[in-house]
Parts: C-alpha cells; sequence; structure tokens
C-alpha cells in the first residue's frame, strides 16, 4: 500500500474579487460545507478559512489525487452550494484562478495558524497585497483575478 504525504496550501478569491462572504456566520456555513464535501469525495481537507473575498485551504493529497482535480470539485460543489443555500448574493462565484503550493511537514502548524487568523491578518493587509506576497515568495506570473 502507497503510503504519501502531499501537504497543499490552496488559495482562490472571489469572482472579481468581490467581498460576497463578509457575512462571517455565512462563510463559516460554507466552510464547514467544504470540509463535509471534501471528505465525501476523500480529500483530507484539514482547515479551510478566508475573509470576504477568497479562501484558504491546507489539504493533505491521497497518491491517487491532483490538485487541479481537487481545486476544481471544492471551488465547484462550495459555489454550488453557497447559492442554492443562498448564502451570499445569486451571482456569486468563485475566480478561475488559484494559488497552490506545497508545504513541508515541519511548517503544517504554521500553516494552521496563518489560516486560523486571516480576519485578523486581514484588517492589515487586503488579498491583492497578500497575492503579491505569494508573487514574490514562490515566484509565480501574477496577481489572481
Amino acid at each position: 500500500m502507497a503510503q504519501v504525504r502531499i501537504w497543499i496550501h490552496g488559495v482562490w478569491g472571489t469572482k472579481s474579487r468581490i467581498p460576497y462572504m463578509q457575512n462571517k456566520s455565512r462563510r463559516t456555513s460554507l466552510f464547514k460545507h467544504m470540509k463535509s464535501y471534501a471528505k465525501e469525495k476523500d480529500i483530507y481537507l484539514d482547515f479551510v478559512n478566508g475573509a470576504s473575498d477568497h479562501v484558504h485551504c491546507l489539504i493533505s493529497m491521497a497518491c491517487d489525487q491532483n490538485i487541479a482535480r481537487i481545486m476544481k470539485l471544492l471551488k465547484g460543489e462550495s459555489s454550488t452550494f453557497a447559492v442554492k443555500q443562498r448564502l451570499f448574493t445569486p451571482d456569486f462565484d468563485w475566480a478561475d484562478d488559484y494559488y497552490a503550493v506545497s508545504v513541508s511537514q515541519s511548517h503544517v502548524e504554521a500553516v494552521r495558524d496563518y489560516l486560523k487568523k486571516q480576519e485578523e491578518h486581514h484588517r492589515k493587509k487586503t488579498f491583492e497585497e497578500e497575492c503579491r506576497v505569494f508573487i514574490e515568495k514562490y515566484g509565480f506570473i501574477r496577481v489572481l483575478g
């Protein structure tokens, strides 16, 4: 049996960076649903959190999974759920793009801590500013749009 531990930090924003998810309790409902759906699909979504215009996920991938498929499943289902449940506005949607970076086992707890503090973090830094840091740190080409 293959034993694999590949941690991924995934980040994506709302379409046009519209702050749809300002209501914290509704945002929390969406994140709880994402965890439940991930479990159904055998995706280990360790932690999910975000702000009004984006989401962060800490995921441990299995040997038969790939990043593109995981992102497609999580983004697609969560968007559909949010619209059906009328959590935000009827035109709620995620942007097409996302960031995904590997996380070493020794940094998993630090990433969890970072994700836990998203609200506090975004009082000081916008999602766009955060994206610029990702671009510089990981050598990405452009800011998500």
